[in-house]
């Protein structure tokens, strides 16, 4: 279980959801539950970041500079 605060507005997600954010929206995904991992998917479009890179944390992710290079794994 988890939240997607998109805008400040809270949606509840759970497994299999999928939850599109548009260009320019306030977002977070937050999880819930304190006995179970989430993975979570980003799919950027246009890339946002190099080939690979994994942010175990929002903290990380903010702190990485770097951005899509051009190149793909194919």
């Amino acid at each position: 279980m988890g939240t997607a605060v998109l805008d400040g507005v809270e949606h509840a997600i759970s497994s299999g959801v999928a939850v599109l954010v548009p260009a320019g929206t306030k977002h977070n995904i937050v999880n819930t539950s304190p006995s179970q991992s989430m993975k979570l998917y980003t799919v950027y479009a246009p890339p946002n970041h190099r080939d690979g890179v994994v942010h175990k944390t929002k903290a990380d992710a903010e702190a990485d500079t770097e951005h899509f290079d051009g190149k793909t794994s194919e």
